[in-house]
């Protein structure tokens, strides 16, 4: 039994499978990022699968979550400008214009001019806007909740402190 046998039990998952192949077919080089990239990969399809499931639910595209949820979080009277949306959710100007508009007539935000400053372009949430994000933020919950039940309270803390370590570099 070798350690890595040792270390993932009696449990085996498609990534073992994976790596076993890699090893008996390259022997000269050592598949241990896969073991770990193989697993994010594999985790984030399903938890893109969980979260698009929990928008459709309330009829909301990925997109429109992103951009509605960092309105909500934003604090009353939740509005942003335009510029604050794009480094909120990493799109070009000319795809934020598209979404604003496709928003505006979905009823979810509107459009304003900041009071201090007429020239200053506002995204507002809307009361329909709000309970849209917020009933899909509870569906999400408790989607990802569900994902994370196999794990003890100890390794969840563990996991969000070895994932916060590996994505610093990146945020920086």
């Amino acid at each position: 039994m070798t350690s890595d046998d040792a270390a993932r039990g009696a449990a085996e998952d498609e990534v073992d499978r994976i790596v076993d192949a890699w090893r008996r077919e390259r022997p000269d080089l050592e598949p241990e990022p896969l073991q770990v990239f193989s697993r994010v990969s594999r985790l984030s399809r399903h938890l893109d699968l969980a979260r698009r499931r929990a928008f459709a639910a309330h009829g909301l595209e990925v997109w429109e979550f992103d951009v509605l949820s960092s309105l909500r979080r934003s604090g009353a009277p939740y509005e942003l400008t335009p510029g604050r949306l794009l480094a909120d959710t990493l799109v070009s100007s000319g795809t934020m214009t598209n979404r604003i508009d496709r928003m505006v007539a979905h009823g979810l935000v509107v459009r304003s001019s900041a009071p201090s400053d007429r020239r200053v372009v506002l995204v507002r949430l809307t009361p329909q806007g709000k309970e849209r994000v917020d009933s899909a933020m509870a569906d999400l919950l408790e989607s990802e909740r569900a994902l994370l039940a196999t794990l003890a309270p100890a390794e969840r803390t563990t996991l969000i402190g070895l994932l916060r370590a590996l994505l610093l570099p990146f945020d920086s």
